[in-house]
């Protein structure tokens, strides 16, 4: 196995191991590589420490094990999730561009414009579980955004 630090075009850096550096070379040209925070499939190896071990701390070379291959099947499905991740990251774009952020006012306004105390806008925010099914359990409809690989971090 080894190691790379890499770098996708928006200059985010993130590391990935590969069988080999020809599993990097053909994975990366199936555009297979790509960066976890934003999706972007222009990446590339950044520089990187070489990992040098001590003379008395070598150990006996292992074969090489070969490198599972891809069936078409599971490159669809590698294929079907960037773009789904990118369909995601611009649906949210979209809502957050076109409404107003309340942070965690978001259950009081949701509940203001419901009930026609306020006029009505497009808003998102934040709210927890409790505050969430009370707004169900009163009628108030809402929408969770989509969670994106970088809201895990």
């Amino acid at each position: 196995m080894i190691r790379y630090r890499l770098k996708c075009d928006k200059r985010h850096e993130f590391d990935a191991w590969f069988a080999s550096s020809a599993a990097y070379d053909r994975q990366r040209k199936r555009s297979l590589v790509q960066c976890p925070r934003c999706g972007s499939g222009k990446v590339e190896k950044a520089l990187m420490a070489p990992n040098v071990a001590k003379k008395g701390n070598r150990k006996a070379a292992k074969p090489q094990q070969p490198e599972p291959q891809l069936s078409p099947v599971d490159t669809q499905r590698v294929a079907a999730h960037g773009e789904l991740v990118q369909a995601m990251r611009k649906l949210r774009s979209e809502i957050e561009s076109k409404s107003e952020n309340v942070g965690s006012r978001f259950p009081e306004e949701a509940r203001k414009i419901h009930y026609e105390e306020t006029p009505a806008r497009g808003i998102h925010g934040e709210a927890t579980r409790e505050e969430a099914r009370a707004l169900r359990e009163e009628g108030i409809e809402f929408f969770p955004l989509p969670i994106l690989p970088e809201d895990q971090n």
